[in-house]
């Protein structure tokens, strides 16, 4: 084994630490191409609803978008209220669904388009009486 001087050493610090800081994979940059409603994984969880995950990566320019799909049955609620750094675009293709951001709730209805802020406490449920299905944007970071 090769005794290291402390002149090597002093070189190799640097390049560790900056190794152990580096972020995680990038995403992928996404491909011009059309994306196949038929041919998207379903994954259904035990109430029944459906999501269809589109795509998940940067533009050209680097920007963060992911895109998916979700049948949500009446009476129930994708998840509990939040939030994240990312800003959201949702679009009601079939259905009503009662939207909250920041406290205040509006009820829309198919057609309409919903725009939340990074850090704004959101969530929406689907009243019913039938099926919502809608789109969603995630733009922007994670994190």
């Amino acid at each position: 084994m090769k005794k290291i001087s402390r002149r090597e050493l002093a070189a190799l610090v640097p390049a560790v630490a900056i190794a152990q800081t580096a972020p995680a994979a990038e995403k992928p940059v996404l491909a011009s191409k059309c994306y196949i409603y038929e041919d998207l994984a379903v994954k259904r969880n035990a109430n029944g609803n459906e999501q269809r995950a589109v795509f998940d990566g940067v533009t050209h320019g680097k920007f963060p978008v992911e895109l998916h799909m979700t049948k949500l049955e009446a009476g129930m609620a994708p998840h509990a209220p939040h939030h994240h750094v990312h800003e959201e675009a949702l679009m009601l293709r079939h259905g009503i669904l009662d939207v909250t951001i920041e406290g205040k709730t509006t009820q829309v209805t198919a057609g309409s388009v919903v725009v939340v802020h990074s850090n704004e406490e959101h969530g929406w449920k689907n009243p019913g009486p039938g099926r919502a299905e809608y789109f969603v944007i995630a733009l922007g970071k994670e994190s």
